[in-house]
């Protein structure tokens, strides 16, 4: 797990205006210089983020220091655009300000990054892209206490509902597929009743980059159930962190959510479109 790969070929990315990249919190030393050092990155609505996704990171902190020879310097939320199209979804200025809300007031290591929210759709693995950029090329990657520099590996982190997607044919493209998992890795959260075997099975091709990691105590919150209860006028106090709580109440965020829908469903309305983009695009040269 600890190979690193080729960084990617250059591309232009799109920034949103002002944006600067968060590295308050990149570990820009490693503590022990034999180790890789690893950035985590998590994608995804965040309508609202709950306490499951802050507690994917630290799930996967165990995870990676159990079973890697892996370092993690840095672990990322980063917020879909507007434009994933999916029911329930809050604007992005609301979602990256409880996103940052719940960071900043209960991590001493998590990040926010708004680079994907405020623009066009993004995929997934052009995000990985970005983070790669960014901490690599423009920041130099991570120094180690020899004084020599490495670059850090990205990795996606998810929850088995994304895997799930991931197998399911013309959902995500083969090219995607392969740069996501052949070229970053993935460390999947198992989600409680969720059968991840056929699905990994799927993709056995990535194997080796997919890593399963189990719950042991099971969290099945959803942010589809903490809309639905804030529809119906139920507390939501301890499904999310105390700040976040607070910033729906203030402005009465949710309370005419439209139809209930997994972030499964949006991945493939999102991939969908994308994958009609390209076709239109490819007609169009051809």
């Amino acid at each position: 797990m600890s190979a690193v790969s080729p960084p990617p070929a250059p591309r232009d990315f799109t920034d949103p205006p002002n944006y600067q990249f968060p590295a308050h919190r990149l570990a820009r030393v490693l503590r022990n210089p034999d180790k890789q050092p690893l950035v985590l990155v998590a994608c995804g609505s965040f309508s609202p983020v709950t306490y499951l996704h802050l507690r994917m990171f630290e799930m996967a902190k165990d995870y990676v220091r159990q079973n890697t020879d892996l370092e993690i310097v840095g672990g990322y939320l980063s917020p879909v655009s507007d434009q994933y199209k999916k029911p329930g979804l809050l604007s992005a200025q609301h979602r990256t300000n409880m996103c940052n809300l719940a960071a900043e007031q209960t991590s001493q290591w998590l990040m926010v990054d708004p680079w994907e929210a405020f623009q066009s759709y993004q995929r997934t693995a052009v995000v990985l892209d970005h983070f790669e950029y960014e901490i690599n090329t423009k920041l130099g990657g991570i120094e180690g206490r020899d004084g020599v520099r490495k670059p850090a590996r990205v990795m996606l982190l998810a929850g088995s509902d994304l895997i799930a997607t991931m197998s399911e044919p013309g959902v995500w493209s083969d090219a995607d597929l392969d740069h996501i998992l052949g070229r970053y890795g993935v460390l999947i959260i198992e989600r409680a009743g969720a059968d991840m075997d056929q699905a990994i099975d799927s993709l056995s091709r990535w194997r080796h980059n997919i890593h399963l990691i189990h719950q042991l105590v099971q969290n099945d919150v959803s942010s589809t159930k903490v809309r639905l209860f804030l529809r119906r006028g139920l507390s939501v106090r301890y499904l999310l962190p105390a700040p976040v709580v607070d910033y729906i109440e203030e402005r009465g965020l949710y309370m005419d959510d439209g139809p209930n829908a997994s972030s499964a469903a949006g991945a493939i309305a999102a991939e969908k479109e994308t994958g009609k983009e390209r076709e239109a695009s490819s007609s169009t040269s051809s």
